[in-house]
């Protein structure tokens, strides 16, 4: 029997200093309690955040399936900080280890405070971009995506400093080291402001055609930090430095309104008065009267019969096209250099080809 009691008070000592100095009853209740937080954060994703996602995919609205959507994240997280700061408060522990689990417990506070700052940004940034018209969607997306980084700098800043660790000397450290990397990198410095200055002055957007003389021309694929992708038209990928973009002369195809046609049609020299002024006559009829060309104030039109070249009489064609799509643009110019070799013809003319004349002296 002594030896039953021996045991039993052991087991009483074991059971009371069992787990690093901890009561092992009240290790039982916080993991109890810790898992009672677990099941309610179980059925509260069932059956709460469940329904809330379908009722607002029923909704027209963006902002509230956005809001929704970011925030299921620290939503589950919140009962698991609940669970583990109740959990642990009915655990006695000694000073030191008290102190590291009241650290534990603001370190959790604190990243769901700025996880849910962070992700509360998407569904901002729904309302932000309705900015659209003072800034463009490329810059606003840049904003964001600072934002957030900014957000996480400051987060982890945050729980440095719960822990003890002084972020001054960090913070010095890479001042220095920003210095230097800045010497070494003027030229990334260089793109990441000319890339601000594109998207700030709007000089084109995502999807626009571009040309720029003798560095690319294609459409916007993406705008980055450093450098823009552009597609060529042979579907092939180029990434250009943004600072081509704000030293060079920047030709938006996209923003045009009406596409240009500006030909020389030249006659041959044998071509008389009347028929030169019959030719020049229906060319204008015919494109006055076709719905392929513009007839806005903001356009003109001008078909002229305009110099004396070294093989022909040249008319000068020049009028904009009602459409500013390039296909469509092509077709048009495809009727009307078959309507205008049809009007040559139909007057007995023809077109001028480069020639010379060659005169051969005989000696006598």
């Amino acid at each position: 029997m002594e030896k039953f009691e021996q045991f039993g008070s052991l087991f009483l000592e074991v059971w009371k200093d069992g787990i690093f100095g901890i009561n092992i009853s009240e290790v039982i209740i916080a993991l109890f309690i810790f898992f009672i937080f677990l099941l309610l954060r179980g059925i509260f994703t069932k059956f709460v955040v469940k329904r809330l996602e379908k009722y607002v995919s029923r909704t027209t609205n963006k902002f509230d399936n956005s809001l929704v959507t970011s925030l299921i994240g620290p939503t589950k997280f919140f009962p698991i900080v609940i669970g583990f700061f109740v959990a642990t408060s009915y655990v006695t522990l000694g000073d030191g280890s008290q102190n590291f689990i009241d650290n534990a417990n603001r370190t959790f506070i604190t990243i769901i405070i700025f996880w849910t700052i962070h992700q509360l940004i998407g569904p901002l940034s729904v309302i932000i971009k309705s900015l659209g018209d003072l800034l463009s969607r490329d810059l606003l997306n840049w904003i964001i995506k600072a934002i957030k980084i900014l957000i996480l700098i400051l987060g982890g800043a945050a729980v440095l400093e719960l822990w003890g660790i002084k972020i001054g000397p960090i913070i010095a450290g890479l001042g220095l080291f920003g210095v230097a990397v800045a010497l070494g990198a003027q030229d990334l410095f260089k793109n990441l402001i000319s890339g601000i200055l594109v998207l700030v002055e709007r000089r084109f957007r995502v999807g626009d055609w571009i040309y720029v003389e003798g560095v690319i021309e294609g459409s916007v694929e993406s705008i980055g930090f450093r450098s823009t992708v552009v597609r060529r038209f042979d579907k092939s990928l180029a990434t250009i430095p943004n600072f081509q973009f704000a030293e060079k002369a920047v030709i938006n195809n996209s923003q045009i309104t009406h596409r240009k046609i500006d030909w020389l049609i030249g006659l041959e020299y044998k071509t008389t008065v009347d028929q030169l002024t019959k030719i020049r006559d229906e060319i204008e009829k015919h494109i006055k009267n076709s719905k392929d060309f513009s007839k806005d104030k903001e356009t003109f039109m001008s078909i002229k019969v305009d110099q004396f070249s070294a093989s022909s009489i040249d008319i000068r064609v020049l009028c904009f096209t009602s459409t500013k799509y390039f296909l469509e643009w092509l077709e048009i110019k495809d009727r009307l250099v078959l309507e205008i070799k049809r009007i040559v013809e139909k007057n007995g003319s023809s077109f001028a080809f480069p020639s010379q004349s060659i005169y051969v002296e005989k000696n006598t």
